[in-house]
C-alpha cells in the first residue's frame, strides 16, 4: 500500500483532476526529469526534484527518482497546474533558449574534451564550472551541447549516463544510443563501475580511510544540503591518501561506493578534512591560502568499465595548476587502492 505524503494530501485536495502522459516511443530509454523538463519547457531541475520527492509526479502510480529511465508505453501523472503552465501542447524536441547553436566553435569546444571512444561510449574530460545538466541561471551545459550537435534529433544524440557536480572536473562518460544508455545506468547503478577521484583536502588525514556515515538531504538557510544523520541513507567511501605538502594539505584518492549527492564531499568535510576550496561543506576552513584559486578541487580522474577498460582523465584547470606549485605527486601504479 504505498503512503501519501501531506504534502501530497494537500495538493489532492486542492487541484484532484491529476494530468496524465504516456511515455513516447522516442522518449525510450530517456532519464524522467530530462523527460519532463522537454515536455514542460522552463520548468527546473530543482522542481522536478522536489515534486518527485513528495510524489506529486509520480511514475505508473508509483514514486520515481529523476535518474529513473522510462519505458515506452508508461505513463507519468503531473499536478494539474503544469498543464496550466503550458497552454499549448509542446513538442519533445528540445527547443530552448539555454541550447546553444549548432557551429564550428561549439563542435571544437566538444571535441577538446573528449578523451577517449568505445564502440558504444564517449568519455568526455569535463572542465571545472562547466554544468552537466541545465537549471535555473545556467545557460551552458553538457546536455544543452549535445542537442545542439545532434541538431534536435532525439535518436541522433549522444546520451548522458552519470553527472557529476558543475564544480567537479573530470570524466563524464556518455552513450551513443538508447541501449547502451541503459546498459551503462545500469552499471553504474549496480556498481560495476569503478570511480576514483583526486581530491586536495586539508589537513593531513590518516592513510586508509573507510568511511561510512549516512547521508540525507535537508533544507537550510543557504539552501538544500547533504548532511550526516543516522536516518540517512547509507554511504560509504574509500580513501587512501597519496602525497602531502607539509601538514598543511593532502592529495586522496577517492573510491564511492555508494553514489549519493555530494557524497565526497560531506564525508572528508565531516572526517575534519574538507575538499580545498569547498566553502558549502567545509566552511573557511577549505580555504586554507596559498592556492591559485577558491575553487573546488576534486576531480573525477579515472573510470574502469565493467569489461575492464580503464579511462584516465589528465588534470586541467586550478586542480592542475595547485597540485605542480605544491610539488605533489599523482598515484603510481594501476590503481592506488591495489597498492599493499
Amino acid at each position: 500500500m504505498s503512503t501519501v505524503t501531506p504534502e501530497e494530501q494537500g495538493a489532492q485536495k486542492a487541484a484532484p483532476n491529476w494530468w496524465f502522459e504516456a511515455v513516447p516511443e522516442g522518449e525510450d530509454g530517456t532519464r524522467l526529469d530530462r523527460f519532463l523538463r522537454r515536455l514542460i519547457p522552463g520548468l527546473p531541475q530543482g522542481d522536478v526534484e522536489r515534486m518527485l520527492r513528495s510524489g506529486l509526479v509520480r511514475l505508473d502510480g508509483a514514486k520515481a527518482k529523476p535518474s529513473d529511465r522510462l519505458t515506452a508505453g508508461q505513463e507519468v501523472r503531473l499536478p494539474p497546474h503544469l498543464r496550466s503552465e503550458t497552454p499549448q501542447r509542446p513538442a519533445l524536441k528540445p527547443k530552448s533558449k539555454n541550447i546553444p547553436h549548432h557551429d564550428n566553435r561549439l563542435v571544437q569546444q566538444f571535441d577538446s574534451m573528449v578523451i577517449a571512444e568505445g564502440i558504444d561510449w564517449l568519455a568526455l574530460n569535463k572542465p571545472s564550472g562547466v554544468a552537466v545538466q541545465g537549471g535555473t541561471g545556467t545557460n551552458t551545459h553538457i546536455d544543452g551541447m549535445l542537442m545542439a550537435l545532434a541538431d534536435g534529433s532525439d535518436e541522433a544524440r549522444l546520451r548522458l549516463v552519470h553527472r557529476i557536480d558543475k564544480d567537479t572536473s573530470g570524466i563524464l562518460l556518455l552513450a551513443k544510443n538508447r541501449a547502451a544508455a541503459r546498459r551503462l545506468g545500469d552499471d553504474f547503478q549496480h556498481h560495476r563501475i569503478a570511480k576514483t577521484y583526486l581530491a586536495l583536502v586539508v589537513g593531513i588525514p590518516k592513510p586508509v580511510l573507510q568511511i561510512r556515515h549516512r547521508l540525507e538531504k535537508q533544507a537550510g538557510r543557504g539552501g538544500e544540503k547533504m548532511v550526516v544523520t543516522a536516518e540517512g541513507q547509507s554511504a560509504h567511501t574509500e580513501a587512501r591518501r597519496v602525497d602531502v605538502m607539509g601538514r598543511k594539505l593532502a592529495l586522496m584518492a577517492l573510491r564511492p561506493q555508494t553514489g549519493r549527492t555530494h557524497q565526497l564531499r560531506v564525508h572528508m568535510a565531516y572526517e575534519g578534512h574538507p575538499i580545498a576550496g569547498d566553502g558549502k561543506y567545509g566552511g573557511t576552513q577549505a580555504h586554507p591560502g596559498g592556492l591559485v584559486a577558491k575553487r573546488l578541487h576534486l576531480h573525477a580522474w579515472r573510470l574502469q568499465l565493467g569489461d575492464g577498460v580503464l579511462i584516465e582523465a589528465p588534470l586541467t584547470g586550478h586542480m592542475r595548476t595547485s597540485l605542480f606549485d605544491l610539488g605533489l605527486q599523482l598515484p603510481k601504479g594501476d590503481w592506488p587502492f591495489d597498492e599493499g
